[in-house]
């Protein structure tokens, strides 16, 4: 049986940025719609950045109910993994979307004077807000 990760570990495990985070959605037909992307943690909540109108930003606005999956390891023995279920919330105002693209720049090492200055037209971020934590660390068992 897997040992369950405390709220700290989630954190420095989604902090470490072991892989692309299995975003799903559901489409207007009821089927989920999963797609790997890039993220970034702050407090309890998950950051993610794309263009405005994309299917998953489509989804949302019709359903914010999501989930977000990171997964880390190569065999059994060593497989760790995060398991989010959460509401999500389109962000698309320019005045909204420029920190959090700074931010997103800071994280991958753009030093500060290299930050944007002004938010670049048809971006969008999803803020997911768990309402549930599922994880596991068979490294651990």
């Amino acid at each position: 049986m897997p040992v369950r990760l405390s709220q700290e570990e989630v954190h420095a495990f989604l902090d470490s940025r072991p892989g692309w985070i299995m975003l799903t959605t559901l489409g207007r037909d009821g089927y989920p719609h999963t797609v790997p992307i890039g993220y970034f943690r702050m407090g309890s909540d998950v950051y993610i950045g794309c263009r405005a109108g994309t299917q998953k930003v489509k989804n949302i606005e019709r359903n914010p109910r999501v989930s977000l999956l990171l997964e880390a390891g190569a065999t059994m023995q060593d497989i760790k993994g995060v398991l989010f279920q959460g509401d999500a919330e389109v962000i698309t105002d320019p005045e909204a979307t420029l920190p959090l693209m700074r931010e997103a720049a800071r994280r991958r090492g753009v030093p500060d004077d290299q930050l944007p200055e002004v938010a670049r037209p048809g971006t969008a971020y999803l803020q997911v807000r768990p309402r549930k934590v599922i994880s596991w660390d068979y490294a651990r068992s």
